[in-house]
């Protein structure tokens, strides 16, 4: 009896200490999901049947880094809508910690911006949390196989958050012009670089 006591034990240790996973890798099937536009509608990535894949960034209002990467996700998106890989932006900062980031600051930015791509609100940060977003901006290139979004690239747009003139590798683009024309993503994951996501306190 002891002894099985003692394996029962080793074996929920083993369990215990296992590593936790926190989000998607490169490689797993991502979710679908069904979010508010700041149209008001309702959004999945099943409303586009004919997809090729999404280009999924975790965006705010507020954040410097995603200030100074606006232009290009606007950029992202009139490159590769058309060719199959739309954007699409989701905030899921908690407005009660970031007020700027309010769905109605999300819609008047939405216009102001001129924004062509959904802008989604993740209320209650499910959405963030299942991809494993932890920073704004975060990519999320999701490539279609058969029925699948399969994530192929996760990280930053590209190397120079500061300085759009000064980018010397685009990794976003690099990622989506490799699913393109059938090839292999030679770079999958990179460091996300921006502020912090801001979570519910409870």
């Amino acid at each position: 009896m002891k002894r099985m006591f003692f394996y029962i034990a080793i074996v929920f240790a083993f369990v215990a200490s296992a590593p936790i996973k926190n989000g998607y890798e490169v490689g797993d099937t991502a979710s679908d999901f069904a979010l508010k536009n700041v149209d008001g509608k309702t959004v999945s990535l099943s409303d586009w049947k004919d997809a090729k894949g999404f280009i999924v960034i975790f965006d705010c209002n507020t954040c410097p880094y995603s200030k100074a990467y606006n232009e290009r996700i606007i950029g992202l998106n009139k490159k590769y809508a058309s060719l199959g890989f739309p954007v699409v932006a989701i905030n899921a900062n908690d407005a009660s910690e970031s007020s700027g980031d309010s769905f109605k600051e999300m819609v008047s930015y939405a216009k102001r911006k001129g924004y062509t791509f959904p802008y989604l609100i993740d209320e209650t940060q499910a959405v963030a949390k299942a991809f494993g977003a932890t920073n704004t901006p975060h990519v999320f290139v999701l490539n279609r196989a058969g029925n699948d979004l399969k994530v192929a690239y996760i990280g930053t747009i590209d190397d120079n958050a500061r300085n759009a003139s000064a980018v010397s590798k685009k990794y976003v683009e690099d990622a989506v012009d490799s699913l393109l024309t059938g090839k292999t993503v030679a770079n999958t994951k990179t460091k996300a670089i921006g502020c912090g996501i801001k979570w519910k306190n409870s």
